[in-house]
């Protein structure tokens, strides 16, 4: 089922202030960018870049926005931020985005993603200038169950490895938050769960992109733990401009677009991990190759797929770039952070190409 597509409006951004936490990390990163490419009064909080290089230094993220660094967990400092920005719309993106790592530091992971996440709101309640929060979340959030279809947001929250339950718990606190003060209180809140999102400046580690590029760039294979494993793979700007497109309906009709929202790409571009490693080693040429690592390796979801049909009905929401055109835009991005190009300015070139095809 898909409705009529509907363009991000790009007057609606123009002066509008926007805080967003994360915007240090790779999806916050992109997402300030093309924020600040519209003409909103961006401040972002978030810890310092999670790695080095970044995007956030690469891209020069920090020169056009309010950069304050902090951690959620520090309700005090996170509310004096929000109110000084006197923010309308709050996006929440910090967070511990990483499976392998929730299972070394779980006590983190749980502290970050969901009393993080109790923090904004809370932050967000005691703020009057706000108007629309956006919580980000993850395509882990469900409970791993067989589905044809992808999961919808009707399906139950879950999670088997701490990481998942972690953004499950996240949607519980948004859903309570909701219910209890924000609706009656004409504050849209919604949730966003993307697909494994792939695009450049993204250096975290057991990411396969990542490490794809270290490994390609070195002349190694790529190592892979679960080559059967099933994702969905999507080039960042997709569920961004979802975000986008999302915030602007919330601050119109707050009660009407107030739940959850998946941002996937089409079933099509969910693929074995071992034909999407194939694929970037093609893109990237060189003789660029993978292998799979036997062994025990911590538990992962085998099998992702979202149902994306609510967005494309409701928001008029579509992927753009589908996942050879994302791959191809990721990987030129690499070589040209590898031949020394201005980054920022690539980057913001191909912000600017995305937001020209999606206006189409």
């Amino acid at each position: 089922m898909e409705g009529v597509v509907v363009p991000i409006d790009i007057g609606f951004w123009k002066g509008r202030s926007v805080f967003i936490t994360g915007h240090t990390g790779f999806k916050g990163g992109w997402l300030s960018l093309w924020l600040v490419s519209l003409g909103a009064r961006v401040t972002g909080y978030s810890l310092a870049p999670p790695t080095t290089p970044s995007l956030f230094e690469v891209a020069g993220i920090a020169e056009d926005l309010h950069s304050g660094i902090g951690d959620i967990r520090d309700q005090q400092q996170l509310h004096a931020a929000i109110a000084q920005a006197r923010a309308e719309i709050v996006i929440h993106l910090a967070a511990q985005p990483l499976v392998r790592e929730s299972y070394v530091q779980p006590v983190l992971t749980y502290a970050t993603n969901v009393m993080g996440t109790v923090n904004v709101l809370e932050a967000v309640r005691a703020t009057p200038s706000v108007r629309s929060v956006l919580v980000i979340t993850s395509d882990k959030c469900y409970a791993n169950r067989p589905t044809d279809g992808g999961y919808a947001e009707s399906d139950p929250m879950g999670g088997d490895d701490p990481y998942s339950s972690s953004k499950g718990c996240a949607e519980l606190v948004a859903a309570a938050y909701r219910e209890s003060y924000f609706s009656a209180a004409g504050v849209g809140l919604a949730t966003a769960r993307a697909g494994n999102v792939i695009g450049g400046g993204d250096w975290a580690r057991d990411r396969i992109v990542p490490d794809a590029i270290a490994a390609f760039v070195r002349g190694e294979s790529l190592e892979i733990r679960y080559p059967g494993a099933t994702r969905p793979w999507q080039h960042v700007l997709d569920p961004v401009a979802g975000y986008l497109m999302l915030c602007e309906r919330l601050m119109s009709a707050a009660n009407v677009y107030s739940s959850g929202w998946n941002f996937g790409p089409d079933l099509a571009d969910a693929q074995s991990v071992a034909a999407f490693a194939s694929r970037i080693a093609e893109h990237w040429g060189d003789g660029a190759q993978w292998h799979p690592v036997p062994g025990e390796h911590p538990k992962e979801t085998q099998h992702l797929q979202l149902n994306c049909d609510k967005a494309k009905a409701q928001l008029g929401w579509q992927p753009t770039w589908l996942l050879e055109r994302g791959l191809e835009e990721t990987v030129r991005w690499y070589r040209a952070w590898s031949d020394k190009a201005d980054m920022r300015l690539f980057t913001r070139e191909q912000i600017q190409c995305y937001q020209q095809e999606h206006l189409r």
